[in-house]
């Protein structure tokens, strides 16, 4: 049988409600049509249902006892139909209090089945009060709810219960799924425990597996829902949605999808499968949905089963990923973007040394290594060039950070260095402009710098600003220079006037300028790297600058646990 696909929710609603009206009553044609007696058979008076059975009367020969006629009201014992409720059942009497409102209940009759292993049989408890067999129901409520029953209230329908009792000197606990109702001035409660282990373990996969399922019986109405479609519609268990408010949460885009889906399986056909988006709660919600129809006496679907997977969180990891993978796509162009600027920027910023210097005795190496991987340079410098009064400029700096806002404040460090370096200034007077260039800075970064000038007496003329004082090969010994004119780092104290210090050098003797990335390491005080590149130095036997360069950087010991750019400058006096 096909349907005609409706073009509005309302109408596919209209659609569904329409169908089932045809079904029930074809079926009610069917079921209400008396059979034809068999020739020579008796006919018997029909049965009689419990809703067509009549009150028993009560104690005060009042309409309305209990359903069961096996004992007497007065009596106590196992009540014969409680025997068949596959659960455990109690009758209850309330016992009212003097402003008439229930205050206990009586056990008047109980069945044999224990919901917990340290819970009595009900009709082991037959005669007693509630109160006294079950002392938690107090405390969890449940005794209100029975008292609720009786005064008209409603029936209990699945009330669960965190059941607590001290017995023996021991705690126990147990989830009890309550349900209760009059039965003439009686109440019938039942409970069983909430979950046995395969449902437990049945609602575990259905979370690992983000599934669910529901029955909708088109001739009752009644909807029943798993743990696992509950969760994923955030509806109440015990009110799950009927398929009109399933076509209510579509989104207007998947209309078509779903009324062909639908449409299937109420012709019969099985089974169907779709993708379906639903809005829930303000979250758009991605399900495969599989429905199967389940077939009556007549071959129609009487009822219809549909398994629903939640692929939502499938689908947003999967969009996550893809604005991971564009955004490292657009950091990896960037990346390549810098490292062209910076390869440029090292080329002219850290070239390789003139012949000048060999002109006047000095013979110099250096090394750069950037921190970052992918950067050609950061933060450290170093200056060695020939000036026109014939000294030697020597420095070496570390601006703060890294990255090309780093390379961006060393570039401004050094040329301005170079510049200052041409007015004939003393190191300590250099050392002072480019403290209150860095102060002026507005990004208040800092940095720290040795600069200074090898004359022609061989007198190194230098001043130390907040950075590690250079290194002095002599005669197989290596030691830190010593000044007591040590300043602050350039940006700290604007206003500050750096000292200059000298120290004589000697033919042969070598120079180890460096910045703080090749002593430092983390949880360690700096001194331990610096006397430790110390004893290194003096430990190598090339004492040319640049087989000393290249030693140092060999040890594995000296490379190890440093994360921060590293430079050095060697110059060895011949």
């Amino acid at each position: 049988m096909g349907f005609p696909l409706p073009d509005t929710v309302e109408e596919l609603k209209v659609l569904i409600s329409e169908e089932v009206a045809s079904l029930r009553s074809a079926v009610r044609r069917t079921t209400d049509r008396p059979a034809a007696p068999v020739p020579g058979e008796e006919v018997t008076a029909p049965v009689q249902t419990l809703s067509q059975t009549p009150s028993l009367p009560t104690r005060d020969g009042s309409a309305g006892g209990c359903l069961c006629s096996t004992h007497d009201p007065g009596a106590t014992g196992t009540c014969s139909v409680l025997d068949a409720i596959p659960a455990s059942a109690v009758l209850l009497e309330a016992i009212h209090d003097e402003t008439g409102a229930v205050s206990d209940f009586r056990i008047v009759a109980g069945n044999r089945i224990r919901s917990a292993e340290w819970l009595e049989a009900p009709h082991r408890q037959v005669g007693q009060r509630f109160l006294e067999a079950r002392p938690g129901a107090a405390t969890s409520g449940l005794l209100a709810s029975l008292a609720e029953v009786v005064g008209g209230g409603g029936p209990l329908e699945g009330r669960v219960v965190d059941y607590t009792e001290l017995r023996l000197g021991r705690l126990h606990r147990a989830p009890l799924l309550y349900s209760a109702a009059r039965c003439g001035e009686q109440v019938l409660a039942t409970w069983r425990p909430v979950q046995s282990q395969t449902e437990l373990l049945t609602i575990d996969a259905q979370y690992l597996a983000s599934l669910g399922w529901g029955n909708w019986d088109l001739l009752s109405g009644k909807v029943t829902w798993s743990e696992g479609l509950s969760r994923i519609f955030h509806a109440e268990i015990r009110m799950p949605w009927s398929l009109e408010q399933l076509c209510d949460a579509l989104l207007p885009d998947d209309l078509t999808a779903f009324s062909e889906f639908l449409t299937s399986v109420l012709a019969g056909e099985e089974p169907a499968w779709t993708r379906i988006r639903f809005l829930i709660l303000g979250e758009v919600r991605t399900l495969d949905l599989l429905g199967r129809p389940v077939a009556g006496t007549d071959g129609r679907p009487w009822a219809v089963n549909l398994v629903a997977r939640d692929l939502t969180p499938q689908i947003r990891s999967r969009r996550r990923l893809a604005e991971t993978e564009r955004e490292s796509d657009r950091l990896r162009r960037q990346a390549r973007a810098e490292r062209r600027v910076a390869d440029a920027l090292r080329e002219a910023l850290l070239p390789t040394h003139s012949e000048a210097l060999a002109a006047v005795g000095l013979t110099v190496a250096a090394s750069y290594g950037p921190a970052e991987p992918d950067a050609a340079v950061g933060g450290d410098w170093y200056k060695c060039r020939l000036l026109p009064d014939g000294r030697v400029l020597i420095a070496i700096g570390d601006a703060s950070g890294h990255g090309l806002d780093a390379v961006a404040r060393m570039s401004q460090q050094r040329h301005a260095l170079a510049g200052l370096a041409q007015t004939g200034a003393s190191a300590g007077e250099i050392t002072t402009w480019l403290n209150e260039l860095v102060c002026s800075d507005p990004t208040e970064q800092t940095a720290t710098v040795v600069t200074g000038h090898i004359d022609e007496a061989r007198d190194l003329r230098w001043a130390d600003a907040g950075h590690p004082a250079p290194i002095l090969l002599r005669d197989g010994r290596a030691r830190p220079l010593h000044t007591s004119e040590r300043g602050p780092l350039l940006g700290a104290l604007p206003g500050y006037a750096y000292q200059t210090t000298t120290t004589r050098l000697r033919p042969g003797d070598l120079l180890l300028l460096y910045t703080d990335g090749m002593v430092e390491r983390r949880g360690e005080d700096v001194t331990k790297g610096i006397e430790r590149l110390a004893d290194l130095v003096a430990a190598i036997p090339d004492t040319t600058p640049q087989g000393l360069i290249d030693a140092i950087l060999a040890d594995p010991e000296q490379q190890s646990g440093h994360d921060d750019d590293a430079c050095m400058l060697a110059i060895r006096i011949d």
